[in-house]
């Protein structure tokens, strides 16, 4: 990213100025807000992300009319609430919302390792509070969904799920490791190729055909595991649950779970970036 308009010290060189008819920035200390633009830009993305990922979940938990089609209509909300929060943060901070896009893209030289610390702090705060805007808008069902009133994350009336992912009881804890490592490698592959200029570019509408790869890649392949793909959108809902009621099951479920969709899909962008480095190779003309 550019750091145009910056001092060398990192702080703003200027305040805002009105452009011809567009006004300034009219809230105050726009060189704090200028500096942390990045950061901020991905725990807001993150937060949509999340928010309409998982309100989609509970919508269709909630209300049975939409069994039918349940999984068609979850992979559309994760995929559309993906292209929506892209479009707040690509154009700022690159929209990575996913620390192991981040982390490969630190390891092959496309990103700075300086900001990766801030990066995944933002991705994981922004993933939780994003659950939490969740609990808010569903609280009532959610409290009155099982009969004993309580909180349960599996099971027929489990809730847990709504906020991260739990894979399907019959996988080994390999069969889960390896989905969830090579569904990421196939988005970040995938990605790398969108934005190689001598390929097929998706200049103008990056947003929409990202949100339409994690849809197709739910909709294959995403009951396997829940497709999480992304450490932060499993790790900042799950530790949300923990702490709004759920206990310490969704740490324990599935036989201690919980690490899986953190390490396999760093794991899987890295080599899924690599490959795509060793074996696309753009004309040169």
């Amino acid at each position: 990213m550019s750091d145009a308009g910056l001092e060398k010290n990192g702080s703003a060189s200027h305040e805002p100025l009105g452009n011809g008819n567009k006004p300034p920035r009219a809230f105050p200390l726009y060189g704090l807000r200028y500096a942390m633009r990045e950061y901020l830009a991905e725990f807001f993305g993150t937060a949509l992300l999340i928010f309409f990922g998982n309100t989609v979940v509970a919508t269709v938990t909630f209300n049975e009319t939409f069994a039918p089609a349940k999984w068609v209509i979850i992979t559309f909300g994760w995929g559309f609430g993906l292209a929506m929060a892209l479009y707040i943060s690509m154009g700022v901070s690159g929209g990575h919302l996913n620390p192991a896009v981040t982390i490969a893209n630190a390891v092959y030289g496309h990103f700075s390792w300086i900001k990766v610390p801030g990066f995944i702090f933002c991705q994981v705060l922004g993933a939780f509070f994003g659950a939490a805007l969740t609990y808010g808008v569903f609280r009532p069902q959610f409290h009155t969904f099982a009969p004993d009133g309580k909180l349960h994350v599996g099971g027929d009336y489990g809730t847990g799920g709504i906020f991260c992912t739990y894979p399907n009881p019959k996988n080994s804890t390999w069969d889960n490791f390896y989905t969830e490592c090579l569904l990421t490698g196939i988005l970040m592959f995938v990605i790398r190729s969108m934005f190689e200029p001598k390929l097929t570019p998706v200049n103008g509408y990056a947003p929409i055909a990202v949100g339409l790869l994690v849809f197709t890649i739910g909709l294959c392949v995403g009951t396997t595991t829940g497709y999480a793909i992304n450490p932060a959108r499993d790790f900042g809902p799950r530790v949300f649950t923990a702490i709004a009621g759920w206990g310490s099951e969704p740490f324990t479920a599935s036989n201690h779970y919980f690490w899986n969709p953190i390490v396999a899909p760093i794991v899987g962008a890295i080599v899924g970036f690599g490959l795509y480095e060793l074996v696309i190779i753009p004309n040169e003309d």
